[in-house]
């Protein structure tokens, strides 16, 4: 059994000798963070076994991306796409749920199994379609804000969806929490902005010459936000963002985030790790085809009808096909609906697996289909390269 510093040890040296043979070969950097837990982890050759620890350690990357992600989108930006991505996240999820559940129920799933796998198929990646959003070409365009809308709006349906999931034994419990959930969400966002208004801006004007005051406050902040989002029944990602986006207006926000990138990269590399360590190749034989099927109708139906959608929302042609090949995958959200799901005895082992080889066939693909053909930061073709 490894402790913290040896795994640390494995999944960075092994992942910079990958890196290093991906990018001699042209190939995206996600793909290969995710080969390397597949040999490393446990049902690989066994190197790191603690899988537990690396999943609390990579949620880590996720909030601070949430938080990065909130850092450039003004608040009044995020209320006007948010009116703008509802529509185009709800009609997509009936869609999409669709899909899932009838293919499910085609290979003999009980119903709780194929409702469940359709709910998984909701949803997009925030990672991949973050991740390989070019920062400063795009954060603040429009493609950019309609991306980050449709991804916050599948987010809030996840978190009310787990919410669901955890603690409700009745129709009227599950509307309850429903309505919880929905009315907590503003009061965090307005805690959050009555906060940076009258206690952190008072306090970055005044001791702006300190940098690592800036930083320490900033991951303070974050974390805070997270955490009391936590504890009144969101997530912390959430919680994470709105932290983000309250800090948005203020003139510091651009050094804050160019201080907090490293630390981000730094947790995402276990996030893709764990991910590709969790995945059990014992079970694959019963389940490759259905998986196989999955996957394959995600990254076809997924992005024609975003593009579909969006089209009838008056956006361009090209702007729609981009954003559906971004949005073209299941969603690491959708891996945390089926823990939620195992942990409450309504999801069988043949369905979790099914999910999680889905996601990962999807999360492979879908990266090689952004890096090689739209702009993001991590292409090894220079015309496509964008920071």
């Amino acid at each position: 059994m490894t402790d913290i510093f040896q795994s640390f040890f494995i999944i960075f040296s092994s992942a910079a000798v990958v890196a290093t043979l991906a990018l001699w070969g042209k190939q995206p950097l996600i793909v290969a963070y995710i080969l390397v837990g597949m040999l490393l982890g446990p049902f690989g050759f066994g190197f790191v076994s603690d899988l537990e620890l690396l999943r609390q350690i990579s949620g880590i990357g996720i909030i601070f991306l949430l938080f990065l992600l909130g850092l450039d989108m003004q608040p009044s930006a995020l209320l006007s796409t948010l009116r703008k991505s509802t529509v185009v996240v709800l009609l997509s999820s009936l869609v999409f749920a669709g899909l899932g559940a009838i293919l499910a129920f085609s290979f003999s799933f009980s119903t709780t199994d194929a409702l469940i796998i359709g709910a998984c198929c909701m949803f997009s990646s925030t990672i991949i379609g973050i991740k390989l959003l070019p920062t400063t070409a795009l954060h603040h365009r429009h493609i950019g804000e309609l991306l980050v809308g449709i991804l916050l709006v599948q987010d809030i349906i996840a978190i009310i969806l787990i919410s669901l999931l955890q603690g409700t034994d009745s129709v009227d419990n599950a509307f309850a929490s429903a309505l919880y959930i929905l009315a907590m969400i503003p009061l965090v966002a307005g805690g959050s902005l009555i906060a940076v208004r009258f206690i952190l801006l008072p306090l970055l004007a005044k001791f702006d010459r300190f940098q690592e005051y800036i930083f320490l406050l900033s991951i303070g902040w974050c974390l805070g936000v997270a955490e009391v989002s936590e504890l009144i029944g969101l997530s912390r990602e959430i919680g994470a963002f709105f932290a983000g986006v309250s800090l948005a207006s203020s003139p510091i926000s651009q050094y804050i985030a160019l201080s907090l990138k490293p630390l981000r990269d730094f947790f995402l590399v276990t996030f893709f790790f764990a991910l590709g360590a969790g995945y059990n190749f014992a079970l694959l034989e019963e389940v490759w085809l259905v998986s196989s099927l999955l996957a394959i109708s995600i990254l076809v139906i997924k992005p024609l009808t975003f593009r579909t959608l969006l089209r009838k929302q008056s956006e361009s042609n090209r702007l729609a096909w981009d954003l559906g090949i971004r949005l073209g995958q299941i969603s690491e959200f959708s891996l945390l609906v089926v823990f939620v799901a195992i942990n409450a005895g309504l999801l069988s082992e043949a369905a979790s697996i099914t999910v999680q080889s889905a996601a990962i066939l999807t999360f492979l693909v879908s990266s090689y289909l952004v890096i090689f053909n739209l702009s993001n930061p991590l292409s090894p073709k220079d015309s496509l390269r964008r920071d």
